[in-house]
């Protein structure tokens, strides 16, 4: 596959660019390069700002509000965002959701949902895993029963990234437990967390930080207008869905800034005169590398109705498992400056040069979340290597 930059595509990059230079504010971007993630509030500016150049959605089609993007521009935009520091939208209603309605959604819903993705006024999280259903998630049991114009949706969604935040939740539920095949029984729903019925309980994980949620859903009314596509679909949708969340995943854009920020700060500590470390770095710079071309072949199958099938599995666990090793290889370089567990402001772990305990101690749940190492494996060896 041929990733090298045409002269459109060059000019598209000084664009970038010069766009970065004049519109991503200074105080974000320090805010990366200082302590290497941002705060929900900078990630909504940036959304705001990129909204309002008409760039929130590169992915989207035109005539649904995105910017109709190439596979390269996509790729040159997000690489060149993360280098300069900017913040990473979360992908839940512009990768997921918002694709999942553009295609198996009604006129009503896209009219009703997409323009609020966009603007950043209305955000979502996604409501799939469950206490007895993580990997394994036809296993759960949320159940939505239909009522006269309404389903009636009782049970627990847990591991919700930001649900403290969301106006909206896009769940799977159970709408026939008598199917023969747990997946088909299975529907996709929007449910409003305004709604009477439901509760959201924080969940603090072991870096000391709220990033998830259990969210309990008692008797909760849902208009049947919020469901997506057919009734007892919702597996399919999910699959889709799941190969969109498995790309962003690997976040190669951010993965890149991410080593050239510990290169820097291993050659100002001495680090690269290690041989055993520059090797280390050397390994994962050449796996980087390799992950960013596939992600390209990646992108090349997603088509407006493409599905890249497994091989956004291997992309995830090869693209998370390169977070864990950028991590590690940041506690080395700090040393005993990684080790305290309270920094300044209260936040755990943060250690000098924005490195320590808490990016490391965050990064053990990649290789889970989204679909475990050990599902993806399987997947790979399934459906690629035709073990």
């Amino acid at each position: 596959m041929d990733i090298s930059l045409s002269a459109t595509d060059r000019e598209f990059r000084d664009e970038v660019r010069a766009f970065l230079a004049t519109h991503l504010p200074a105080e974000i971007a320090a805010t990366f390069h200082a302590a290497r993630r941002h705060s929900f509030d900078e990630m909504m500016r940036w959304h705001r700002i990129l909204h309002k150049k008409g760039w929130v959605a590169p992915h989207w089609p035109v005539e649904h509000g995105g910017a109709g993007w190439s596979v390269m521009q996509q790729h040159i935009f997000d690489t060149e965002a993360m280098a300069a520091g900017a913040p990473r939208l979360r992908p839940f209603a512009l990768r997921m959701i918002g694709p999942i309605l553009i295609r198996f959604g009604n006129d009503w819903q896209r009219e009703r949902f997409l323009p609020p993705m966009l603007s950043g006024e209305e955000y979502w999280c996604q409501g799939f895993s469950e206490p007895g259903a993580g990997s394994d998630l036809a296993a759960l049991a949320t159940r939505a029963v239909r009522d006269g114009d309404d389903y009636i949706v009782t049970g627990q969604k847990t591991w919700t990234t930001t649900g403290q935040h969301a106006r909206w939740m896009f769940a799977l539920v159970r709408t026939d437990p008598k199917a023969d095949r747990p997946q088909k029984g299975i529907s996709m729903l929007l449910i409003d967390m305004q709604s009477p019925g439901v509760r959201v309980q924080p969940i603090i994980t072991i870096d000391g930080d709220h990033h998830v949620n259990d969210v309990f859903l008692d008797e909760v009314r849902v208009p049947a207008c919020n469901l997506v596509g057919q009734e007892n679909k919702g597996w399919d949708y999910a699959k889709y869905l799941l190969a969109h969340e498995r790309v962003t995943v690997a976040n190669v854009g951010q993965a890149k800034a991410e080593v050239a920020l510990l290169t820097r700060l291993a050659r100002a500590r001495g680090c690269l005169e290690d041989p055993v470390f520059a090797t280390q770095l050397i390994d994962l710079e050449t796996d980087l590398s390799a992950l960013e071309v596939t992600n390209l072949r990646m992108l090349s199958q997603l088509g407006p109705k493409g599905d890249a099938g497994a091989l956004s599995s291997f992309l995830k666990l090869r693209g998370t498992e390169i977070q864990q090793r950028i991590t590690e290889l940041a506690m080395t370089v700090m040393g005993p400056e990684a080790a305290p567990w309270r920094g300044p402001g209260g936040n755990a772990g943060r250690g000098a040069e924005g490195y320590g305990t808490h990016g490391w101690l965050f990064s053990r749940a990649f290789t889970v979340f989204g679909g475990s190492s050990e599902i993806q494996k399987n997947i790979v060896a399934k459906q690629i290597l035709g073990l």
